[in-house]
């Protein structure tokens, strides 16, 4: 069972319902409404910075056609109107469409709670970057005075997956900046994390981006070895396809590591699991077996 699967099912009932009904079993619980789309302000503890236009579009598209299956969920804000729990992405496409009202789900539920919703229902989708993961789960245990432990019971993900996410936010601001545009992979920051001085680890980074350095290469230079010598990168066929980048990408996100996948003819290939010291080893066996290995 994969982690993210393991994720739903600690979240419980109770988070899921507050993740957003589906329309039909919010008719049927009669806590369906319809609320004005101006009296409802954005989540101020939403993690995700950015919002992908490719896939709001997308989202925009389906709605036009099938209506919006799912409310949005909100509380009602102190100051009056309603603030957003869930559902980010769904209003921004109703508000593209020209839409003044809303499905909409009401909640009343605390700040702790809003925060950690909004991060799984992100973290689910897996579209949050490492770095706004990372960030959602700072200000998880610095607003609210929880453990990694608090955070990763609540987010259903392993104290292990909290911890090195958040040794990323150790980086420079610039690498971070590159790390959430999706110019270096986690593999790559993590390898960095090695460098004390932030302007080494600032150059080094800006040269991986423009030389397409390995992560391999990268440990090499941190170390201080001389790196080897580059080979002329060959065309991998189906496995630059952009299905397979994203294959990719989401096996990163999901597993906190440098993944590459190959695939050959007849459906065959391979998938490559980078990890960097034994502690990662243990959390990746931890993630694929579902239970700590314990030899």
């Amino acid at each position: 069972m994969t982690e993210t699967a393991l994720g739903r099912r600690r979240l419980g009932r109770g988070l899921e319902a507050l993740l957003g009904p589906t329309r039909e079993e919010a008719e049927r619980e009669g806590s369906l409404v319809e609320l004005p789309v101006r009296e409802i302000r954005p989540n101020p503890f939403q993690p995700r910075q950015d919002v992908d236009a490719a896939s709001l579009e997308e989202l925009k598209s389906s709605i036009q056609q099938a209506g919006l299956l799912q409310p949005v969920v909100v509380r009602t804000a102190a100051s009056g109107g309603y603030e957003l729990i869930a559902g980010e992405r769904r209003l921004r496409a109703c508000q593209a469409l020209g839409w003044e009202r809303v499905p909409a789900v009401k909640r009343e539920v605390d700040d702790r709670t809003v925060l950690t919703l909004a991060l799984i229902e992100n973290l689910q989708r897996d579209d949050l970057s490492p770095v706004d993961e990372a960030r959602g789960y700072d200000r998880l245990i610095a607003e609210f005075s929880l453990t990694q432990q608090d955070v990763a019971d609540a987010v259903g993900r392993d104290r292990s997956t909290v911890a090195n996410a958040l040794r990323l936010l150790k980086l420079p601001e610039a690498v971070l900046a590159m790390l959430h545009g999706g110019d270096l992979t986690v593999g790559h920051a993590r390898a960095l994390l090695a460098i004390e001085d932030p302007r080494t680890a600032t150059t080094l980074a800006r040269e991986a981006v423009a030389q397409g350095l390995s992560v391999r290469e990268i440990e090499d230079r941190v170390r201080g070895g001389r790196a080897p010598e580059r080979r002329p990168r060959l065309k991998r066929g189906v496995g630059q396809a952009p299905e397979v980048r994203r294959i990719e990408e989401a096996l990163r996100r999901e597993l906190g590591t440098d993944v590459r996948v190959t695939l050959r003819a007849k459906g065959k290939g391979q998938i490559h699991v980078a990890f960097y010291s034994n502690e990662d080893l243990a959390r990746l066996l931890e993630v694929f077996l579902g239970a700590p290995f314990d030899g």
